[in-house]
C-alpha cells in the first residue's frame, strides 16, 4: 500500500512545477520532498519524473500516475470531510437491539420522537430475546432487562432505571380470597408463575425485614403480558414489575397486595461498546434513552403514593 503522504508530495511538486516552488507552498524543505519522492519512485519501481539541475520534467508515466493520484488525493480530502461532518451534526445509522418488552413499552413512543428531532440520524431497531453479541453484531446500543448484575466486560455499562415487584391480584379475587395485611397471610393464595420451578416470593419491607411468600402455583407462564392478563382474569396472584401493572392499578383492574412490600425487581441497563470514539449520533440517542428511560412511568408515583 502506498504512502498516502508521498502521494501528496508528487502531486503538490508536479502542480508546482517542481521542489522549490512545492516545497514553499507546503512549508517542507525542497530536500524532504525530491527524497519522499525518490522513496515513491522506488516503492512503484518507475521514475515519475527526470530532474537535473536545471531541468525538471514529468514523463509518460508519471503523468498518468499523477491524473490517478490526484483523483485518490480529493477522495482522500472527501472522507475526511465526511467525518468532520458527522462530528459536527448527528448523522447516519444508529443500530439498537432491546427485547420484546422493552421495545413495547418503553422504546416504541420514544424512538420516534428522537428520529423526529433529528432527521438526518437513522434509527434501526432490532428486537429479539436471544443474547446479542452487540461488539460482534454491529450494534450501537443495547438495552436489557435483568434480575443479576450483568458481567463484568469491556462493554460500556449505564444502569438507567430500577422496577421494583409488586404483587397483584383482581379485586374479585381480593374479595373472594380476602386481603392479606402481613406476608404470611398470603401463603397458599393461587400463585401465577413465570416458572415451574419458582416456589416461593420473597420480598422486603425497605426497613431491612425480609418475608418469603409460598404461593400455591396455579398458572404458568414465562412471559409478563400472559401473567397479567391471568391476574386479571381472577386466577391468582401474580408477581410483576411495578411500572408494568401500575396503570392497571390506577384504573382499578388490579389490586395491590401487601402495599409495604416489593420483591426483587428488574434493572434495565444501556450497553455500547466503546467510550471513545463514539460519534454524535450514537451519543445524541444514548442520552436521550437514558434522560427518558430513567424517567418512572406515568401512573407509577401515583399509585406507590398511596
Amino acid at each position: 500500500m502506498l504512502n498516502l503522504n508521498d502521494l501528496l508530495v508528487f502531486v503538490q511538486v508536479v502542480d508546482h512545477g517542481g521542489f522549490a516552488a512545492a516545497g514553499r507552498a507546503l512549508g517542507i524543505p525542497k530536500s524532504t520532498l525530491s527524497k519522499r519522492l525518490s522513496e515513491l519512485e522506488k516503492a512503484i519501481g518507475v521514475r515519475l519524473v527526470q530532474r537535473t539541475s536545471r531541468s525538471f520534467a514529468v514523463t509518460e508515466v508519471g503523468r498518468d500516475f499523477h491524473r490517478h493520484a490526484a483523483a485518490m488525493l480529493i477522495e482522500a480530502e472527501a472522507a475526511e470531510q465526511v467525518i468532520k461532518g458527522r462530528l459536527a451534526e448527528p448523522s447516519g445509522t444508529v443500530r439498537i437491539t432491546a427485547s420484546l418488552p422493552i421495545a413495547q413499552f418503553r422504546l416504541a413512543p420514544l424512538l420516534p420522537r428522537l428520529a423526529a428531532s433529528h432527521p438526518k440520524v437513522r434509527i434501526m431497531l432490532d428486537v429479539s430475546d436471544r443474547f446479542v453479541d452487540i461488539v460482534q453484531e454491529g450494534f450501537d446500543i443495547a438495552i436489557r432487562n435483568h434480575f443479576a448484575p450483568l458481567p463484568d466486560t469491556e462493554l460500556v455499562q449505564r444502569r438507567i432505571y430500577y422496577d421494583p415487584a409488586w404483587l397483584v391480584a383482581s379485586a374479585d379475587y381480593i374479595k373472594e380470597k380476602g386481603m392479606p395485611s402481613r406476608p404470611e397471610e398470603a401463603n397458599g393464595l393461587d400463585g401465577l408463575m413465570a416458572s415451574s420451578s419458582d416456589r416461593v416470593w420473597t420480598l422486603h419491607d425497605g426497613q431491612g425485614a425480609a418475608a418469603e411468600i409460598e404461593p400455591s402455583p396455579r398458572y404458568f407462564a414465562n412471559e409478563t403480558v400472559s401473567l397479567r392478563e391471568a391476574a386479571r382474569a381472577g386466577l391468582g396472584v401474580a408477581c410483576l414489575a411495578s411500572s408494568f401493572c401500575a396503570p392497571l392499578i390506577e384504573s382499578g383492574a388490579l389490586v395491590r397486595i401487601l402495599p409495604d412490600w416489593t420483591a426483587r425487581g428488574v434493572a434495565t441497563t444501556l450497553l455500547m461498546p466503546h467510550r471513545r470514539g463514539q460519534l454524535p449520533s450514537v451519543r445524541v440517542v444514548a442520552d436521550h434513552l437514558i434522560a427518558e428511560l430513567s424517567q418512572r412511568p406515568p401512573g407509577a408515583d401515583l399509585i406507590n403514593a398511596r
